[in-house]
């Protein structure tokens, strides 16, 4: 048969319980209807619900994201190319991987963080078989490489132990009023982070005045409900499922790629309230920064600053590279520059009206800050979010 008209069978592994594999999904379909007119096997179940390849299953190709030890053995022996798609079982002889870079979602979340001013840092992820240790370990290396320490949340219990919801609150609210405050704690996904805010609302710590919390990933039910909403990284899930699918096209059509491991960026953090505080001691940093965020998108210069705090220009500026790394200045474009990258992500307005709307002059200023910042125009940013946005 040509292969102009070969229909592949390509069986797809990734739940479909949640937006991040929604999104997986959505990538390998859109690879599917634009290069490869493929027949997709979506979230097969065994009688007992397991994420499984049907016993008589006989296709061209698989994409999983590997989450258990009998599903890596059922699909490990197949003959067909197979890509992996989560770090739970990452390097696995026979298979490739398309996965979330967690050293480049390490350092957004400290980013972020430390743009709030925090200097106290935690990681929560409660033992559980549905997620890797690896994304805990590169933010602790993260935040200890830039010279702070990170407490990690151990409740001396295996994975897969059933633990009740009152002895889990109880572990976990010692465990938060043994930590310094204000803390900022990244929890490895939106579920844990919701259950985190839960903890502390019953526990009457405030969130974000005495626990910050960020979440590793999103959802966006679970972010937008949890109280108070809950910051989170946005992940390129779909980008992902696309990656993968270009990949197992590759391998089926006899290509044998050397590079085994292909690690996709996060897209950015989107800023809710969980996150929305300066934990910053000094009064008059505090005050010029939340000026700054408060009018950085009108003509503001460090003068206008100056005019609002009393203080020095040169104590300014001393003040600020101690709490934050940066200039006033600096801080002001960085916070236009958010802005724009989150209007070039949600927004149809055009170049020209998102650089007046961030406070710039007009786009040409706007693009050359920008490209400075992330390495390519506004066009080009938006042109990638209409394949990668989750």
């Amino acid at each position: 048969m040509d292969q102009e008209y070969l229909v592949r069978r390509v069986a797809v592994l990734v739940e479909t319980e949640d937006s991040w594999g929604c999104s997986v999904i959505r990538g390998i379909a859109d690879y599917s209807q634009d290069h490869g007119h493929w027949n997709l096997l979506i979230d097969p179940r065994d009688q007992e619900q397991r994420l499984l390849l049907p016993d008589l299953w006989d296709g061209d190709g698989i994409i999983a994201r590997l989450g258990s030890q009998t599903q890596l053995e059922q699909i490990r022996g197949r003959s067909e190319p197979k890509i992996n798609v989560d770090t739970i079982f990452e390097g696995i002889e026979g298979f490739y991987d398309v996965i979330t870079d967690d050293n480049q979602r390490a350092e957004l979340a400290l980013a972020h963080l430390r743009d709030r001013g925090f200097e106290h840092f935690a990681y929560f992820a409660p033992p559980s078989p549905k997620y890797s240790d690896k994304r805990g370990r590169a933010f602790i290396e993260t935040v200890e490489r830039a010279g702070y320490s990170c407490r990690v949340y151990k409740p001396r219990y295996r994975a897969g132990r059933k633990i009740g919801w009152e002895e889990q609150q109880r572990r976990v609210s010692r465990w938060l009023k043994s930590l310094p405050s204000p803390v900022a704690i990244l929890t490895v996904d939106a579920h844990q982070g919701r259950q985190l805010a839960d903890i502390c609302y019953f526990s009457g710590i405030r969130v974000p005045d005495e626990v910050a919390i960020l979440a590793g990933d999103t959802d966006e039910l679970m972010c937008d409900v949890c109280t108070p909403p809950l910051s989170s990284i946005s992940l390129a899930a779909r980008r992902i499922g696309f990656e993968a699918a270009a990949l197992l096209d590759r391998l089926m059509n006899g290509e044998k790629p050397e590079q085994k491991s292909y690690r996709i960026p996060p897209l950015r953090v989107i800023s809710r309230h969980s996150t929305d505080i300066m934990a910053i001691d000094d009064e008059a940093v505090v005050r010029a920064l939340r000026f700054i965020h408060t009018h950085a998108f009108q003509d503001i210069v460090v003068k206008d600053i100056l005019n609002e705090v009393p203080i020095s220009r040169r104590s300014l500026e001393i003040q600020f590279q101690h709490y934050l790394g940066r200039s006033p200045a600096e801080e002001i474009r960085r916070v236009r520059l958010d802005k724009g990258r989150e209007l070039l992500a949600r927004s149809e307005m055009s170049i020209g009206e998102i650089a007046v709307a961030c406070g710039f002059a007009n786009s040409t200023r706007f693009g050359v800050s920008f490209r400075k910042k992330y390495g390519q125009t506004p066009l080009a940013y938006r042109k990638q979010l209409l394949r990668t946005n989750t």
